[in-house]
């Protein structure tokens, strides 16, 4: 089968779901109101309440939600097949993914853009809303070990791609003093000198590996990657957010996009063939990536993808205290979440692309290779094209380097720089990696002071020193403990699993507020990937503690597993008994958004008469729509 055709599908599956049935949430289930007030007028403050143009939303959005899961995970998948994964990355991202964004960030800004765990506390109670919290906290840590068990299979012993992600950490802390203090204002040029920087630390990467000095300093073993990894998770979590977040998520959408964007643009001009079969003997189980069968293991191997319950914290914290309009709910929500799938599908693309045999070979220890009885095909030449030894290098970002590094090769005049392709693919998929880990750290910081601060009001207090330092060790020392013990094979179910689990938990909460505006007949729209995701997961969750983790004595993933099921199964118990009792109490709403938006306009034009803050938001953003 040709790629093109993938690209192609996707592209128009992608673009008819958002014109019609993104746009159907939005005005009939939803009926977002372009003249309503959003939290970020509301409570504007200059730090998080800030609104701000929807294009810079959603890049921001967009970079902060798409990390490592779309690139890696469908490239995992890949063993199963290319139909299995490229099946549920349209399905899933069209009727589970995109809603599921959409609607918990229309929640939070009706709730002043307040947390999950705030929004579940209102709607449901305060037992469900703690069970909440502790959920996300949960997913948080193990969010932070899957991402960074894949850096660590990528850089562990390669002198030139430690180098470059290396020097990637001065780069975003000089870019963030340059725009903070040397010229503030100045994005453009901060924008081009840091994309210079970046580059050029591909492009040294050669002179570092040939040096005698310099390559045995920057050739670490997988122990020091992970320590390294660790320390840099704190020092992150701990400096100011200018200074190292900012400046890396900025840079980072910019080398996201444009990368992804050369790779479709890549794949159409070489029409590469996808070489690795609709599906493979590994679809019943077995496989030397995922020992478990398609069914369920596909839905947690793709995870981002398709759907994240990571999102959640994304929806629910940073955008919509910067959503200028209602109205953008559906291209930021709605649109970044299907862009994201596009990129999974890439990604799936090139990581098939690869004759199979070399895939394997790449994506599974050298055990497991050996115990499937097959031969390497261009994996020898594959090695000295790229300068380096690719094989057995589990966790999807070198066999996706590889196979992205491949395409852009066979575009005509570029094909004596597979090694640049390559090493640039993998600077770029690390650099995503960490900006989750630098912000997830944080996050979970944030999260840690608040359960802490329900006993220990001073430690709750976000800007005390001390109760950061240690918050920020806490969490940090939690993903490393699971890193440092556990390898690909255990980590990334779990990740998978605990992923989806919070998708459910988000799913039931939304559908809380859906019954709450009186649009319980539209229902189904969040029930049926609820409902899909309980059965499916659940059932992943089940194999995997009783499958993996028992046999091998993985007691601290079995533990965190149960946990995980008991407070998905907590807050859904909580949410059916609210949605039953809201569907009979709460009279239907039968208002479209033109309705809605009627009775809103006369409202804010009383109110801009007294509120400056209503004017101000009439002033930028209705005047302009």
């Amino acid at each position: 089968m040709n790629g093109l055709y993938l690209v192609i599908i996707s592209a128009l599956v992608f673009v008819l779901a958002y014109r019609f049935y993104g746009a159907f949430i939005a005005a009939k289930v939803l009926t977002v109101n372009q003249y309503k007030v959003t939290p970020a007028f509301r409570f504007e403050d200059g730090h998080d309440y800030v609104p701000t143009n929807k294009y810079v939303v959603f890049g921001h959005h967009f970079a902060a939600i798409a990390g490592a899961g779309p690139l890696v995970g469908p490239v995992i998948a890949a063993q199963f097949g290319y139909l299995p994964g490229a099946l549920w990355i349209l399905i899933g991202g069209v009727l589970a993914g995109a809603v599921h964004d959409m609607v918990i960030l229309f929640c939070s800004m009706r709730y002043d853009g307040k947390s999950i765990a705030e929004i579940a506390k209102a709607q449901i109670g305060d037992k469900v809303g703690l069970a909440t919290s502790f959920a996300v906290l949960f997913l948080n840590i193990l969010a932070m070990a899957g991402m960074a068990v894949v850096i660590v299979n990528a850089l562990h012993d390669s002198p030139w791609g430690t180098f470059t992600i290396g020097m990637t950490i001065p780069i975003a802390i000089f870019i963030g003093i340059y725009m903070q203090y040397l010229r503030p204002g100045k994005i453009r040029e901060g924008t081009v000198i840091g994309v210079v920087l970046t580059l050029l630390a591909v492009i040294l990467g050669p002179t570092v590996s040939a040096s005698p000095v310099l390559a045995p300093i920057f050739t670490i073993n997988a122990t020091g990657i992970s320590i390294a990894l660790i320390i840099y998770g704190f020092i992150a979590a701990a400096l100011p957010v200018w200074l190292l977040l900012a400046p890396r998520d900025y840079l980072s959408t910019y080398m996201k996009i444009g990368t992804i964007g050369a790779l479709a643009l890549g794949i159409i001009i070489v029409g590469p063939t996808v070489q690795m079969p609709a599906v493979t003997q590994f679809v019943s189980g077995g496989g030397p990536v995922i020992t478990g069968p398609v069914l369920p293991y596909i839905f947690i191997t793709i995870a981002c993808g398709a759907i994240s319950g990571f999102h959640c914290m994304i929806s629910t914290g940073t955008t919509p205290k910067m959503l200028m309009n209602e109205r953008s709910i559906l291209p930021v929500g709605y649109g970044a979440m299907l862009t994201e799938s596009f990129v999974g599908m890439m990604a799936l693309i090139a990581a098939c692309s690869l004759v199979p045999n070399d895939y394997f070979a790449i994506n599974s220890t050298a055990a497991h290779f050996q115990a499937l009885g097959i031969q390497v095909v261009d994996l020898p030449q594959l090695n000295q094209m790229v300068g380096e030894n690719v094989a057995h290098r589990p966790g999807g970002a070198v066999s996706l380097a590889v196979g992205m590094a491949f395409i852009f090769s066979n575009i005509p005049g570029l094909d004596h720089l597979m090694n640049y392709w390559y090493h640039f693919c993998i600077m770029f998929e690390a650099l995503f990696i960490m900006t989750i880990i630098d912000a997830g750290t944080r996050v979970g910081r944030y999260m840690l002071q608040e359960l802490i601060g329900r006993v220990w009001p001073k430690f709750g207090d976000p800007h005390w020193t001390p109760g950061a330092i240690i918050a920020s060790a806490l969490i940090c020392g939690a993903w490393g403990y699971i890193v440092l013990q556990g390898n690909l094979s255990t980590i990334w179910p779990i990740f998978g699993v605990s992923n989806q689990l919070l998708a459910i938990i988000t799913l039931a909460i939304s559908s809380v507020v859906i019954c709450s505006i009186g649009k319980a007949r539209y229902l189904w729209v969040t029930v049926i990937p609820w409902v899909f995701l309980t059965i499916v997961i659940f059932w992943a969750d089940y194999l995997n503690m009783f499958e993996i983790y028992l046999p091998k004595g993985e007691w601290l993933l079995f533990v965190v597993s149960a946990v995980m099921a008991i407070l998905v199964i907590i807050v859904s118990i909580g949410a059916i008994k609210k949605c039953l009792y809201l569907s009979k109490t709460v009279p239907p709403s039968y208002d479209t958004t033109e309705t809605v938006e009627a009775e809103e306009l006369k409202h804010l034009q009383e109110l801009i008469k007294t509120d400056p803050q209503a004017k101000r938001f009439h002033d930028l953003t209705i005047a302009h729509h």
